[in-house]
């Protein structure tokens, strides 16, 4: 049976506001794992903000910090390495699965902790992945927090654990679309083709968000033999 993966220009074609989202998954030619990491967002203070790339870490800081109103769910770290885990994630939930993996336990553990956004009325779901490395492989993990009952009480916890598969990829990300309050995302990661390049690859998700709600992209490419990496940024405030 055909294996169905679609292009993220389909991905993303037509939505105006997946939100945050998350790719991880193989380079075609089965020699590169790839990620990628985009926020988009439609108040001033979401839009306040670029993406800097700090060795293996990115962060995430306030383009104009006299427009800053409130950082605690906008200014975070969203792709740390322990070790030879790469994470990546849309919140501070990146710093709990850095001590938990320092701590010798695991991303599961880490995100049992941890919940959905508390940002009524739409509980922005809290979107997690994890990069195993190994000389010559990576397995990969990706999670998603929402709110069980609409109402921010309950939280359902999902995890799904992935054998990396040449030229394929998962997606997950908060929203289906937008709306308001904002519809959270629903059902596994959709699987989406990977390319060779990771040029053409950011240049693909960037093409294809959004242009008012775009802010910032991040992918990188790790070469699974040596663990050299490449990477690209994309801000739309300059």
């Amino acid at each position: 049976m055909a294996l169905i993966r679609k292009s993220m220009k389909r991905a993303l074609s037509g939505n105006s506001y997946p939100g945050r989202g998350i790719v991880i998954g193989k380079s075609s030619d089965g020699r590169k794992a790839m990620f990628a990491y985009f926020i988009m967002g439609r108040s001033e203070n979401s839009r306040n903000r670029v993406f800097v790339e700090k060795d293996d870490e990115v962060v995430i800081y306030p383009f104009d910090e006299s427009k800053v109103e409130d950082p605690s769910l906008i200014i975070y770290s969203p792709v740390k390495q322990v070790g030879s885990d790469v994470i990546v994630t849309n919140g501070d939930q990146t710093d709990t699965i850095e001590q938990f993996l320092q701590q010798g336990k695991d991303f599961r553990a880490a995100l049992q902790t941890r919940a959905f956004e508390p940002d009524a009325p739409n509980y922005t779901p809290r979107i997690s992945g994890i990069l195993h490395l190994k000389k010559g492989g990576f397995t990969y993990e990706m999670s998603i927090l929402k709110s069980a009952d609409g109402k921010g009480v309950k939280c359902n916890r999902y995890t799904f654990d992935y054998e990396p598969v040449n030229g394929v990829g998962h997606f997950i990300h908060t929203y289906e679309k937008n709306g308001d309050p904002l519809p959270t995302f629903f059902g596994e990661p959709e699987r989406v083709l990977i390319p060779n390049d990771v040029q053409a690859f950011a240049d693909e998700i960037w093409e294809n968000l959004d242009p008012d709600n775009k802010i910032s992209l991040y992918v990188r490419a790790i070469n699974l033999r040596t663990w050299q990496t490449e990477s690209v940024l994309v801000n739309k405030n300059k």
